[in-house]
Order: C-alpha cells, then structure tokens, then sequence
C-alpha cells in the first residue's frame, strides 16, 4: 500500500536516491556518483524545503517539494504567502497509478492549511496535462528572464 506523507529527517537517504533516478532518467551518464547523498544532504541543510513523499511500504517511490515564499508585509493587510512546488517525481514503476495526484493533492491541501495565496510550477512539456487536470492554469501574468 502506498501513504502519502510528510517527509521525515530519517527519509534524507530516500529522497537522495529519487532525486538520482530522476537525474539518471535525464542523463545515464549520472548515474552512481558516490558523494551525491552527501551533496544532497548539504543542499537539504542549507534550503530548507517541505517535502511530501508517497511511501511504498517502506520504499520512498515518489517526492515533491515546496518552498514557502513569505511576501513582505504592508500596512494594513496581513502577512501572505505563496508556494512553489517543484521537483515533483515517481518512480517508472509506480507511475499512472495516482501517486503523482496524490502528492500533489497534499501539497495543495498544506498550502492551503498555511493560508498560501497561490502555488507556482515551472512544468516541463510532457507534465502540463497533468497539472492542468489538477487544476493549474498558464499564468500569463509572470515575468521571467533566463540567465
């Protein structure tokens, strides 16, 4: 059975390890680096995310991430937030099953219990389907400047 879940200090290991199958779906040529846990651990400490996780009886096979953005406060109005969710990932095997929904449907049910006024992805091409049966739209009103 597959949860649904928070992350723990305890699933780092986990977490490192999808972000390498993810990174080796991109590029074989990533595979098996050794001080990658290490670096992903350094990177986990110094960027503090909220991290979902889909728990295959005790196998980590999906993550997403968010990182909570507090918008600078204004005379008058309360304090506000907003979310970006990223680095949204499920294992080959457990794909086409829901678990992507799922992590994304706890994603939104926590942003929405923080008071956050929107969520933000940069989806790739072949993910935008999926984002738009879960409600995400174009957001035409953003800027962006590659560098």
């Amino acid at each position: 059975m597959t949860t649904i879940r928070e992350s723990r200090p305890s699933d780092m290991p986990g977490l490192a390890a999808l972000r390498a199958a993810w990174a080796a779906e991109q590029e074989s040529a990533l595979q098996g680096d050794p001080a990658f846990e290490a670096a992903f651990r350094d990177w986990m400490e110094a960027n503090p995310r909220k991290f979902f996780v889909a728990d295959h009886d005790g196998e980590l096979v999906g993550m997403l991430n968010l990182m909570i953005f507090e918008r600078m406060p204004k005379p008058g109005t309360e304090t506000s937030c907003w979310v970006y969710l990223g680095n949204a990932y499920v294992l080959p095997d457990f794909r086409n099953g829901g678990i992507g929904g799922r992590l994304v449907e706890a994603s939104i049910g926590f942003s929405q219990s923080i008071k956050a006024v929107r969520i933000v992805l940069s989806p790739s091409a072949e993910s935008r389907d999926f984002y738009a049966r879960l409600g995400f739209r174009s957001a035409g009103e953003l800027n962006l400047l590659r560098l």
